[in-house]
Formats: C-alpha cells, structure tokens, sequence
C-alpha cells in the first residue's frame, strides 16, 4: 500500500464545516456540493468529491480507517458517524461512532472547520485537524462485483 502525506499533489485537502442535523445534539461533517468547491480547495485540485446519498465510504481519522455512510438532508449530503466495518457504517446505532469521538476528544463543534482530503475519489477519504498532517495508505477497494458479494454475505 503507497503512503500518500495529506500535503501530496495528488491529495485535494478541502475545508468542511461541522454542522448539525435533525434532532441530534452531535456535529457533523457538511459536505458541499461539487459547484461550492471554489474558496474551499486548501490544495491540490478537486473539481468533484465524487460522493452521493447512500455511498459508504473509507475515512481516515487520526491514521485509523473506518466506514462511514454519506447522508443528505434538506441542505445537502453530510457524514454523521465513522464505524469500524460497513455493516455497522449501514446499521450506526450498533457501534461506537468514532468521528463523535474524534471530534469530541478535538474540540471541534458546529460551526467549526475540518479538512477534508480526498485519497481515492468515490472510496478513501480522510479528515483532520486544519493546520495538521498526516499520512494514508492509500488502498483502492474491490471491484464492484466483490464489494456487491462481500455487501450480501454482511446482510
């Protein structure tokens, strides 16, 4: 697996806000559409963030890998939570959701700003502390034809 630091050419860092959603008193991650990436690109480039309603997604947090599902609501797409595997990434009440506890033990509340890097377009992603860096294992995932079957045998 490559090394790729979150200051790479190749990785597009972009500057999210932590909102809230519905009725929970947690923040989360508001993603903006493709057409508001203007003024947030930080570096690299990204004319798209490749992500839809219903994807889960690889997110790195603080070198750790997790699952994270991309939720809309009446203001656009969002990430509530990161999980140890998809199945509780599709099932979230079941599992700790350690973007919650990264955020928490960080400080972070809504309103404030993380970045987000963009890996592997549509499949790795990660998130940081503005100002920091870090280094990913930048994996591609299974063909679609393995991750359909590895998606029917968790249920």
């Amino acid at each position: 697996m490559p090394r790729v630091p979150s200051d790479d050419e190749g990785v597009a860092s972009v500057r999210v806000s932590l909102a809230r959603s519905g009725g929970t008193r947690r923040p989360c991650v508001r993603i903006p559409d493709d057409d508001e990436l203007d003024g947030r690109v930080e570096s690299g480039t990204c004319e798209s963030l490749s992500l839809a309603a219903g994807d889960v997604i690889r997110v790195a947090i603080d070198r750790e890998e997790y699952h994270a599902p991309v939720r809309s609501d009446s203001r656009g797409l969002l990430v509530r939570g990161a999980f140890d595997n998809r199945r509780l990434a599709r099932e979230p009440g079941d599992g700790a959701n350690r973007l919650a506890e990264w955020l928490d033990e960080n400080g972070r509340e809504p309103g404030d700003a993380v970045v987000l890097d963009v890996v592997v377009p549509g499949e790795q992603y990660g998130l940081r502390i503005p100002g920091e860096r870090t280094v990913y294992e930048a994996t591609r995932g299974p063909r679609s034809s393995l991750s359909d079957i590895a998606r029917d045998l968790d249920g």
